[in-house]
């Protein structure tokens, strides 16, 4: 028997799902930036100790897609998501180095019923990460579309949620 998975009734405003830990290699880091972001401080560590960032560092874009597969351990892939509308903020307020270990949390700040999309709610959710010194490495907001229990084939109430 499978576990009944996460639907809009079960985001209610607060809750909070933890995120990682995820520990950041210099391997991975390089790698992600031979494919997407070829600035030499995420492609060698002399670069990256020469520049702002103090080390080899991750692209911004790496650590949202780190961010993205916390997301989907945590929550995410135990949802009814429908996919997301869009990111509404995305900071990156220091940066990630090889060696580093991520953690934070998803709170949920708000959950309603769509009144476009029957049988659908949006869920917007605060995401922070934090490296192991305890410093916010990432601050992002973003929408979810998760389906609602009792829509056609799952089963419960579809009232507008707090």
């Amino acid at each position: 028997m499978t576990a009944e998975k996460l639907s809009l009734e079960d985001f209610q405003p607060g809750r909070r799902f933890a995120l990682g830990p995820k520990h950041v290699l210099a391997e991975e880091i390089i790698e992600f930036a031979r494919e997407f972001d070829q600035q030499p401080m995420h492609l060698d560590e002399a670069a990256g100790r020469a520049s702002i960032l103090g080390g080899l560092a991750a692209s911004g874009w790496h650590t949202s897609s780190m961010l993205m597969r916390m997301m989907a351990d945590s929550y995410i892939l135990n949802a009814l998501c429908e996919g997301a509308p869009g990111i509404d903020l995305m900071e990156w307020r220091k940066p990630v180095l090889a060696g580093d270990t991520l953690q934070g949390h998803s709170t949920v700040l708000e959950a309603r019923t769509m009144r476009s999309r029957s049988g659908m709610g949006i869920v917007k959710f605060r995401h922070e990460v934090e490296n192991q010194r305890g410093e916010l490495v990432c601050l992002s907001e973003n929408s979810v579309m998760i389906r609602i229990r009792s829509a056609p084939g799952i089963g419960v109430s579809s009232e507008v949620l707090a």
